[in-house]
């Protein structure tokens, strides 16, 4: 299984940016899916998770400029990043809980990470 995380990039603030995360590989099902993000000496944070029904979570910081959904007919998430500002910039990371087969626990997945840098 494998996450793929895609869209990041240099924007100026006030801008917007596009997340994408694709899982692929052999599995059963995907429970709650969700993106973090670490800025440069920090540690890695919330931004917002997805329930296998589609009900959102955000940190707070994000809350009303950030909008996450999914497609589980492409098994992928997306962060929508509006209104973006300098201090969103980090590596930001999609996770995902994947059961292999029917019989396993869900456990969590991590996508390599994409860079939004944030800065005029």
């Amino acid at each position: 299984v494998q996450l793929q995380a895609s869209g990041g990039g240099l924007v100026q603030p006030g801008g917007t940016l596009r997340l994408s995360c694709v899982a692929s590989g052999s599995f059963f099902s995907i429970n709650a899916m969700g993106w973090y993000r670490q800025a440069p000496g920090k540690q890695r944070e919330l931004v917002a998770t997805i329930t296998s029904d589609g009900s959102p979570n955000y940190a707070d910081s994000v809350l009303g400029r950030f909008t996450i959904s999914r497609d589980d007919a492409k098994n992928t998430v997306y962060l929508q990043m509006n209104s973006l500002k300098p201090e969103d910039t980090a590596v930001y990371y999609c996770n995902a809980h994947i059961r292999r087969n029917a019989i396993n626990y869900y456990r969590p997945y991590w996508g390599q990470g994409t860079l939004v840098t944030v800065s005029s």
